[in-house]
């Protein structure tokens, strides 16, 4: 792997507004294009930002800054820079870096998406701010300590506003690439008014969506992968429990439909 270390320094009392405009623009510009942000810290005073990406080597390091200069987002980002003044932070610099071994157990990103229908059997679609050539099914990352299920909940609330009613699971995806792997549901929307998550989500909506038309709203195939598997799926077990001692926390099996 190929590291990028970004360090920003700021005004102590402008962090808020830095970490906005980080989280509306760096991230997603960056991200968009296939670097992965492995974590972003700041010093106890404040006074200074730090962000470490990766990329898989060198030259993909370079494709992505070449891809994100000719970016519509990038354009905008500077725009708000403007808008907000040079000193938004007073300075920045990069070093590169390259590991020097691995002194930790592979580690996997575990995700979470869902299908979701209304009473009409719409679809519910998302278009993310980072990812705004394709709609999606809602979903994220699981957080540390989180079941699936609560994940699904959680991003699903965060996404569009929405409730829902967990089915079963539909299939699991492993893109290894990035060391994702993405755990689908099948789900029915229960109450909520749907509304965007300012920073993520630029679009949300219920659509007629089936496999005839999945291409005009689902551009990527790994996304349409997912979607078209959920559309008549089969159901795999799923169950949550601890050990030592052994507790069943719940179990959801469902036959197909």
């Amino acid at each position: 792997m190929f590291h990028r270390r970004k360090t920003y320094t700021i005004r102590p009392e402008r962090l808020q507004e830095f970490t906005d405009f980080f989280h509306t623009y760096i991230y997603p510009i960056q991200a968009s294009h296939g670097a992965r942000l492995v974590g972003r810290w700041v010093t106890e005073d404040k006074s200074e930002v730090m962000a470490l990406w990766e990329y898989r080597d060198r030259e993909h390091y370079e494709q992505v800054e070449r891809d994100y200069r000719g970016s519509t987002l990038r354009r905008d980002a500077m725009k708000q820079r403007a808008r907000l003044g040079k000193e938004l932070y007073i300075k920045s610099s990069e070093e590169f870096m390259m590991p020097t071994g691995h002194y930790t157990p592979p580690r996997a990103i575990v995700c979470v998406t869902a299908y979701i229908t209304n009473e009409a059997g719409e679809v519910l679609l998302v278009k993310n701010m980072h990812r705004n050539d394709s709609f999606e099914m809602p979903g994220g990352q699981v957080e540390e300590h989180e079941s699936l299920v609560d994940a699904i909940h959680r991003e699903v609330d965060e996404e569009t506003g929405v409730k829902i009613e967990v089915e079963g699971i539909t299939g699991i995806y492993q893109n290894v690439s990035s060391r994702v792997l993405c755990v689908t549901f099948r789900a029915k929307y229960v109450s909520g008014d749907l509304r965007p998550q300012a920073g993520e989500t630029q679009e949300v909506g219920f659509y007629k969506v089936d496999a005839s038309n999945v291409g005009d709203y689902i551009k990527r195939e790994h996304f349409q992968m997912r979607f078209l598997d959920a559309i008549d799926p089969v159901y795999m077990p799923y169950a949550i429990y601890k050990v030592r001692p052994y507790e069943l926390i719940e179990r959801i099996e469902r036959q197909s439909v």
